[in-house]
């Protein structure tokens, strides 16, 4: 159900802001987002695993903190990372 290190990978490279960058809002949201949908796809087939779903929950709290933090640091990387996520409306 977690991520695999080449995802990993692939989503550093694709939102971080220098080579190797794992700690910027933007990666962190990049992975939670993809650990939701994924998490989300596992809730359509197992609707009693309310384990897992706390785990969710918790990962969707943490991702809106990160959302909020970063759209009062600087706006215009927050709006970057939510229109390429898909995220928001």
């Amino acid at each position: 159900m977690s991520l695999s290190i080449t995802e990993k990978a692939e989503i550093v490279k694709q939102y971080g802001q220098a080579e190797g960058d794992t700690g910027s809002p933007e990666v962190q949201v990049a992975l939670l987002t993809t650990d939701i949908i994924k998490l989300t796809e596992h809730f359509k087939l197992h609707k009693h695993d309310h384990h897992s779903r706390r785990g969710l929950i918790r990962k969707v709290n943490l991702r809106r903190k990160l959302l909020s933090y970063l759209r009062n640091k600087d706006i215009g990387r927050y709006r970057k990372i939510i229109s390429q996520l898909k995220l928001r409306g």
